[in-house]
């Protein structure tokens, strides 16, 4: 049996701050959600069965009822094509709900929860609001932050489009602040709910209930990507048995799938960051379960995975390397801080995959993992999983990025130092390797008399100096060749280079990166044209099961 899920997000996610958009809500913006098709639930653990004849049950005592209502009640709204409900009607679906995730989950809700559905514009119109207002010194650390993997190149603004993002791919979110649920549908006249959404969220409302979901602040994007990889995946691990059931022996509120003709206008780059712990989070919560049940992810809430590694690959230890960056510039440069969070940036695993393969899925864009190396698609041309796990980055250990900025607080004024350790002198030039590739799909050119240093005119510009000494990759970036050594003292030194930089103006017209013109037909989910596949696989992700 294969079930189809819409390629968007239902989860929670902080709006106030796209450094770390964690699974919690720690300010008075709204977070928001995310969620996507899981692989199977694992059959290690048994679900509870819940008899209907309990005498006198109580919402808070008993799994699989609540105010009234029983986890295998049939309702009116069932199998109601459309999912559009009346309020007494959408009362009803979420306290049955909440029955059915406890079942699943085998813990009961201390409390009732608030639902609401919206539509896509009213969503769009207070997304805005979500994000709040960012100071000039956050949209320069951002925009340099997302340069620096780039994924957002100096005419774009890395604000908006995280917002765009969220604003084209969300489908509720759950709001620790509110204790509310907001569902978002794509249906404006008459807005649906799916319950299969719903249960996804009502598990972050259960997470809230007993371990709290307001306590990430100060979290750096591996960090956030890691404690995401258990919220996340724990929602998304219980929605897909939700589903099943939904397929096999419930009856529930499912409102016939609309797909769009059109494929979202998304940043795939920022997108494949952000969507990482709901790829592989199942996959680490079905790994807890087989080692001690729901009481092993019980515990991993109090000791969540260190790193976005732990979650890529479930039972292996990553603890981050403690890196540090002296400051070693001249007066004129100085350390770019921001009040949301730490004075530096760490992207992790999964951010530094998603990098390589940001192009990937995109027509006659290159990327330095190719679509047939990071996607798997279906008979159907349906992306079926996301790996994550790749030769260049598998081998991370810890990586920090610091912003510079002179007093101008301009993006053409702007630098960065990042460095990156490897688990061997071997994993450091497997990521190495990618990362000239990547300097070279956009345009870099090797610098006369200058050490392992070069520059990018468009897109990206700036001059850039990768340092290479063991376990560790340093890349320094500034406006020019002459900053580099003010911005890092000792960065772009005289003399030949050591590494091996091709030269993006010396080619033969043709490009054999991954990913780069790919013929229509060579993958599935291309097929009918470039637009017809891009459609297929930024719609839809398939999980067979």
């Amino acid at each position: 049996m294969k079930a189809t899920r819409a390629f968007v997000l239902v989860a929670v996610v902080v709006l106030s701050t796209i450094t770390a958009p964690a699974a919690a809500a720690g300010s008075a913006a709204t977070s928001t959600s995310t969620s996507v098709e899981a692989t199977q639930p694992s059959t290690a653990t048994p679900l509870p069965q819940v008899e209907t004849g309990t005498d006198e049950p109580t919402t808070n005592g008993t799994i699989g009822y609540v105010e009234g209502y029983w986890y295998n009640d049939s309702l009116p709204a069932d199998d109601r094509d459309d999912g559009v409900l009346e309020e007494d009607e959408l009362e009803a679906v979420v306290y049955r709900a909440m029955a059915r995730v406890e079942v699943i989950r085998e813990k009961p809700f201390q409390e009732a929860v608030s639902v609401d559905v919206i539509t896509r514009e009213e969503f769009e119109a207070e997304n805005g609001d979500m994000f709040g207002e960012f100071e000039d010194d956050e949209r320069l650390y951002h925009n340099v932050r997302f340069e620096s993997l780039f994924m957002v190149d100096r005419d774009t603004d890395a604000v908006e489009e995280y917002k765009a993002m969220y604003d084209s791919s969300v489908a509720g979110y759950y709001d620790p602040a509110t204790d509310e649920i907001v569902l978002v549908s794509d249906t404006p006249e008459t807005p649906a709910t799916n319950e299969v959404t719903l249960g996804h969220e009502l598990v972050h409302a259960l997470q809230d209930q007993y371990v709290g979901l307001e306590s990430n602040e100060n979290e750096t994007r591996d960090e956030a990507n890691a404690r995401n990889g258990l919220i996340e995946g724990e929602a998304v691990w219980v929605d897909t048995e939700y589903e099943d059931r939904c397929q096999s022996e419930w009856d529930c509120v499912l409102p016939d799938e609309q797909r769009s003709e059109e494929p979202p206008q998304l940043n795939w780059g920022i997108y494949f960051t952000v969507f990482q712990p709901y790829d592989d989070g199942p996959d680490y919560v079905d790994y807890l379960l087989e080692q001690g049940g729901w009481d092993a992810v019980d515990a991993a809430h109090d000791d969540p995975p260190a790193s976005s590694s732990e979650v890529i690959r479930p039972g292996e230890e990553r603890e981050p390397a403690d890196l540090e960056i002296e400051d070693r510039s001249t007066d004129r440069w100085e350390r770019l801080e921001t009040d949301e969070g730490p004075d530096y940036s760490s992207f992790g695993e999964a951010t530094m995959a998603a990098m390589f393969a940001d192009g990937a899925i995109a027509p006659f864009e290159s990327s330095v993992v190719g679509a047939g190396e990071f996607v798997t698609f279906d008979d159907d041309g349906y992306v079926a999983d996301i790996d994550y796990d790749q030769p260049y980055t598998d081998g991370w250990a810890g990586d920090r990025l610091v912003v510079y900025a002179t007093d101008e607080r301009t993006i053409e004024e702007s630098g960065y130092v990042w460095r990156t350790e490897w688990t061997s002198d071997s994993e450091a030039e497997q990521f190495l390797d990618g990362y000239l590739e990547l300097l070279d799909i956009h345009g870099a050119d090797p610098v006369d008399g200058r050490q392992d240093t070069v520059v990018i005119d468009d897109g990206y510009p700036g001059a850039y100096y990768v340092d290479h000494d063991g376990t560790t990759v340093t890349i320094v970036r500034a406006p020019s060749v002459d900053e580099l050594p003010e911005i890092r003292e000792g960065a772009a030194p005289a003399g030949e280079d050591t590494l091996v930089f091709e030269d993006a103006n010396e080619t033969d017209g043709t490009d054999e990166r991954s990913g780069a013109d790919d013929e229509s037909d060579e993958l599935p989910g291309f097929g009918v044209g470039a637009a017809l596949g891009a459609v297929l696989i930024a719609v839809t992700v398939a999980r067979r099961r």
